[in-house]
């Protein structure tokens, strides 16, 4: 049976983030806020929880989970290396609503789905997010939805899609923005916008010196 925690209240809160993390170590899954929209969470070097997200949300391998991160400094045991420009990028906009796609470092034992060496990072900025990724550390987490169905944006909406899949559900509150994050690829030869969602191209393109069309991948 899935346990819910109203983190507006601290007791509750504190008792929440205990729970999840205990059932992250576990295995199970759980739902948290983010200030995007609401995530559906595991820890992300338990294959066999990343499993189970994939067949909670109904989706393949070919569409791998991103990873959620605490701090900055977590980044950089997760990639190959740290490119210039994906520090100007964390520096400007983490904690918040950019994704960055870069290559993962060949050494990790872990296994999103199929992503040809490369991982989907971000630090989201909300704090019931943060503290929890702080003690699992990174987290796979994909949107709190059923693949097709429209993102969950407050924790009720989570529950009714995904009910007893989730061990955990901590709830914040509405979704401050429900606007998805915007999701930039470092891989390549030069940055471009995979999806335009809560940073704009103008905002990226100002950190990065870049117009904000190539960046669309529009020249």
């Amino acid at each position: 049976m899935s346990a819910v925690f109203d983190c507006s209240d601290p007791d509750e809160r504190a008792a929440g983030i205990r729970a999840a993390v205990g059932a992250a170590r576990a295995g199970r899954l759980v739902v948290v806020p983010t200030d995007t929209v609401y995530g559906l969470g595991c820890d992300a070097f338990d294959s066999e929880a990343v499993a189970s997200l994939l067949a909670a949300k109904g989706r393949g391998r070919d569409m791998p989970v991103p990873v959620l991160v605490g701090s900055w400094h977590t980044v950089d045991g997760l990639v190959r290396s740290m490119s210039p420009q994906a520090r100007e990028l964390v520096q400007a906009f983490w904690p918040g609503g950019l994704s960055l796609v870069v290559e993962q470092a060949p050494s990790l034992a872990w296994d999103l789905g199929d992503t040809s060496g490369s991982v989907m990072i971000r630090m989201p900025l909300h704090p019931v997010a943060i503290e929890l990724l702080r003690e699992v550390g990174p987290m796979a987490v994909s949107s709190a939805n059923i693949s097709g169905h429209p993102p969950a944006t407050t924790a009720h909406d989570a529950l009714a899609q995904l009910d007893d899949k989730v061990a955990v559900y901590l709830d914040g509150g509405p979704a401050d923005h429900a606007v998805a994050s915007t999701i930039v690829d470092l891989t390549g030869v030069t940055p471009k916008i995979l999806r335009e969602g809560a940073i704009t191209a103008e905002d990226l393109a100002e950190i990065l010196d870049m117009d904000p069309d190539e960046l669309r991948g529009r020249r």
